[in-house]
């Protein structure tokens, strides 16, 4: 069995990598405590940042099941604010028997604490917040071995915190829920039995946002888009839209949504042919109730002057930008896109970028996108990363970058 000392070392040694090489301070501490959940085997994780303004914890980064985003904890309260609030550590074996367990985050979320570490982490002034870990997969307990280790790892990510100059600007403002997933389970018939893609999805989607979701093929991307769109229906599970139960819809819902509430914007431009720019948007833009001029439309996407070009008249870029233009005229809440930008070179997906991020900024329009490419990721207000048909992470970006400030 492995010496426990020269287990510790090989994980700071492994901590500290994550830490200094890595130029994006929110990566260097999302790649820490992935480190340290994998390491330690535990079934969740968070790390807690304190904004000053507001006296108030909020997590930018979580590992786990449960989708803790949209909460922020008053410093001084709950184990994650103690621990901010005093500066020392706390290790519970045993939570249900230990008068010091005040709840998490997680319990709320369906993901019970039956053992905890949660460490402060100290910076060479204040507490600047705190990291936790819930629950071995193995359903030991954690030890002070471990304890020691987590310590070290917040010690190493405060210091980094310092010399990076991590601005700390937290929305702790309660965001308005419009899309909500519980525990989304999606079967396909698989032979003589059944496939699970979606194995128990947890999620939140807020209004005027910039979402990504990153991972790898056949992870369940695809399938939750899908569902979400009101393309493909859920197996078990629950699917709320603006507070309305959608888990079942009829069809006369899901003509309704589709038409009035959801955009879609597909790696194929899906334009057709024989209808020119403004043609192809009114086409859309008849069957809506509330739309937007296509002139309108394709002036905020930069291509009015192409309005009487037919697709075989425009280059990929304009085309993709065309099809957004489609999405956008409908007037939508929720705009989907499926790797917008897969088929095209740098710069023209840049300016396709361009587009969403002006369609977040200025018309208050939720965008979800699916990419395989992490550095669009960066742009994101929040990155939602699956694995084998679960959410494996959740990231705030509390600095998202433009269009223009990222490369490929």
């Amino acid at each position: 069995m492995e010496n426990s000392n020269i287990k510790g070392n090989r994980a700071i040694y492994r901590i500290m990598e994550q830490l200094l090489e890595v130029d994006n301070i929110e990566e260097a501490l999302a790649g820490a405590l992935t480190a340290i959940v994998d390491i330690l085997d535990s079934e969740a994780g968070a790390i807690w940042l304190l904004d000053r303004k507001t006296e108030r914890l909020q997590p930018v980064f979580h590992i786990g099941p449960a989708d803790i985003s949209n909460i922020s904890i008053e410093n001084g309260f709950g184990t994650e604010g103690v621990v901010t609030k005093t500066g020392e550590s706390v290790m519970i074996s045993d939570c249900e028997n230990d008068p010091r367990f005040t709840g998490t985050v997680f319990d709320d979320q369906g993901l019970k604490a039956k053992s905890l570490i949660c460490v402060p982490l100290n910076d060479l002034h204040e507490s600047i917040g705190c990291v936790t870990v819930i629950n071995k997969k193995n359903g030991q307990m954690y030890d002070k071995s471990e304890l020691d280790l987590c310590e070290k790892m917040a010690a190493l990510a405060a210091i980094t915190i310092e010399e990076k100059g991590l601005k700390v600007n937290l929305d702790t403002g309660e965001k308005k829920v419009i899309i909500k997933l519980e525990d989304v389970i999606k079967e396909f018939p698989s032979g003589d039995g059944v496939s699970r893609i979606l194995k128990g999805i947890n999620l939140e989607i807020y209004e005027n946002e910039f979402v990504v979701v990153l991972g790898e093929s056949g992870c369940g991307k695809s399938t939750m888009m899908n569902i979400i769109g009101g393309m493909d229906f859920l197996t078990e599970g629950k699917l709320t839209i603006e507070g309305r139960d959608f888990s079942h819809p009829t069809d006369a819902d899901l003509t309704e949504y589709r038409r009035n509430y959801v955009g879609f914007v597909f790696q194929s431009y899906n334009l057709m042919p024989n209808l020119t720019a403004k043609e192809n948007i009114d086409f859309i833009a008849e069957i809506c109730p509330d739309p937007i001029p296509s002139e309108e439309a394709l002036n905020k996407v930069g291509l009015l002057q192409k309005a009487n070009n037919y697709p075989a008249q425009m280059s990929g870029g304009q085309q993709q930008r065309v099809s957004i233009a489609r999405a956008l005229a409908k007037n939508p809440k929720v705009i989907l896109a499926d790797e917008p930008t897969a088929a095209l070179d740098f710069t023209t997906g840049q300016e396709v970028l361009r587009v969403f991020e002006s369609i977040v900024k200025n018309h208050g329009t939720t965008v979800l996108m699916i990419t395989h490419n992490v550095e669009i990721a960066k742009m994101a207000n929040r990155v939602i990363k699956l694995k084998g048909g679960r959410v494996a992470s959740i990231k705030t970006n509390m600095n998202p970058l433009t269009a223009d400030e990222i490369s490929w």
